[in-house]
């Protein structure tokens, strides 16, 4: 029983992808990174992916001199090492002391990276950056924890955590609407700024690819 509802909420994350991949003809390319078979003859409409708004996520003051914004993929082994080396200082020494805002925007190179943000991002924006923080930590045990059902369990596992039940887990990955308008964030995103890689970074601005701690608070104290 609880096999065919894993199943289920598959199908429902692959139609709803699978909608938004038919219905605009420009994300041909993104097919085999996302589409799912259950999703092949997938036919809606997609008029209230505009409506539904995604926000940035957030931590630090909001007046704060410098703002860093940090395009990572759930599924980047580089962005994982990145959150456990380099991210915990900045937080610690210039995100809570006020001296930068710091903004997170996923980049969708798969489909379980899309569910991962999802279920992040269900958990609300008081326990993103706390869910970022879970996800990335287990990367590898979830990200290989087999076929789709059992990646979908992994990541469900990991959403209980925070304190979702699972219907709350189950509304948030059959979400269609919000998936379609995640994916058109995401490529406007990308798009604009240029992102080809993760971890990215953009401070004030300006683009950065991945570095250490210590380069980057260089960066930062020669902006302060």
């Amino acid at each position: 029983m609880r096999k065919f509802a894993y199943m289920f909420v598959v199908f429902g994350l692959a139609v709803g992808l699978g909608v938004w991949l038919n219905q605009s003809p420009q994300t041909a390319a993104l097919d085999q990174e996302f589409a799912l078979p259950f999703a092949a003859n997938a036919q809606s409409s997609d008029a209230d992916a505009g409506a539904t708004e995604i926000i940035d996520m957030v931590q630090g003051a909001e007046d704060a001199p410098i703002t860093v914004i940090e395009y990572a993929s759930f599924t980047c082994p580089h962005c994982a090492r990145f959150h456990s080396d380099v991210y915990k200082l900045l937080r610690k020494n210039y995100i809570d002391t006020g001296k930068i805002k710091f903004i997170f925007r996923e980049v969708y190179f798969d489909k379980y990276g899309m569910w991962a943000s999802m279920i992040a991002r269900c958990s609300g924006p008081d326990r993103f950056f706390g869910m970022t923080d879970l996800i990335l930590n287990s990367q590898s045990t979830w990200a290989r924890a087999g076929d789709d059902l059992a990646i979908v369990e992994a990541l469900r596992k990991i959403g209980r955590l925070s304190g979702m039940q699972d219907a709350a887990l189950d509304s948030c990955l059959q979400d269609g609407d919000k998936l379609r308008a995640l994916v058109g964030w995401y490529k406007e995103n990308a798009q604009r700024d240029g992102i080809q890689s993760t971890p990215s970074f953009l401070i004030d601005g300006q683009p950065y690819k991945n570095m250490d701690y210590e380069e980057f608070a260089k960066i930062l104290d020669e902006k302060l």
